[in-house]
């Protein structure tokens, strides 16, 4: 399949934040990716449902939205309702996961899960056939522009050969420090999906930027 570019609107000018969606809009980006951030999970905090919202009347991309917060399980039907196409949950925030994953798919959305720089793989083997998508972090996830954890590469084989044992068809997306010079080697080694924030957004043509990542093999 062809890969995926999904520009992260943490790195967006939230000031013009409608300018920023319609230039993704006009783009040829596939995805919107959202990540939501509160400040115990992560030490940071992003944004929440009224930026969603806004972002979903202005949006003509899927909404991807990642949910680095605790217990998620109240929250994703309110982010399914302001326009969420795809949600990702984290495995070190959810203790009961394939309850987590089955709240998704009963809403409807692709479910996905997130795994931070230090979580192993084998940790989505009981669920890994029951999910659409994987999203490795390979930053520590709570700020943007963070350099690319080199790790990330002998992950991503490591989750196929897991996804092949147990007959998954995830999506793998990769979320942290993506550019135009690892963006080749995540590819080759099983990437379906590139999150890029800082690239994208810091470029003077931030549209090239998100077109020379789509025209990477």
């Amino acid at each position: 399949m062809n890969t995926l570019v999904a520009p992260s609107v943490l790195a967006a000018d939230f000031a013009n934040l409608q300018h920023e969606i319609e230039m993704i809009n006009s783009s040829t980006a596939d995805w919107i990716h959202i990540d939501i951030m509160d400040g115990v999970f992560v030490p940071n905090i992003s944004i929440g449902l009224p930026v969603a919202e806004a972002i979903k009347r202005h949006a003509k991309k899927p909404m991807d939205v990642h949910l680095m917060i605790v217990q998620p399980e109240k929250y994703v039907e309110d982010f399914v309702k302001a326009g969420a196409s795809s949600i990702s949950v984290h495995v070190e925030a959810c203790p009961h996961l394939h309850r987590n994953i089955q709240q998704l798919k009963s809403l409807g959305v692709k479910a996905g899960v997130a795994i931070n720089p230090h979580t192993p793989v084998s940790f989505l083997s009981e669920v890994i056939a029951e999910i659409d998508l994987v999203c490795l972090m390979s930053v520590n996830p709570g700020f943007g522009g963070q350099k690319f954890i080199e790790r990330t590469y002998a992950k991503i084989k490591e989750l196929k050969e897991l996804m092949t044992r147990h007959h998954s068809s995830a999506l793998i997306e990769i979320d942290g420090g993506v550019n135009q010079e690892n963006a080749p080697r995540l590819i080759e080694a099983g990437a379906n999906v590139l999150v890029a924030g800082n690239f994208v957004f810091s470029s003077s043509n931030p549209k090239e930027v998100i077109q020379r990542l789509k025209d990477m093999k």
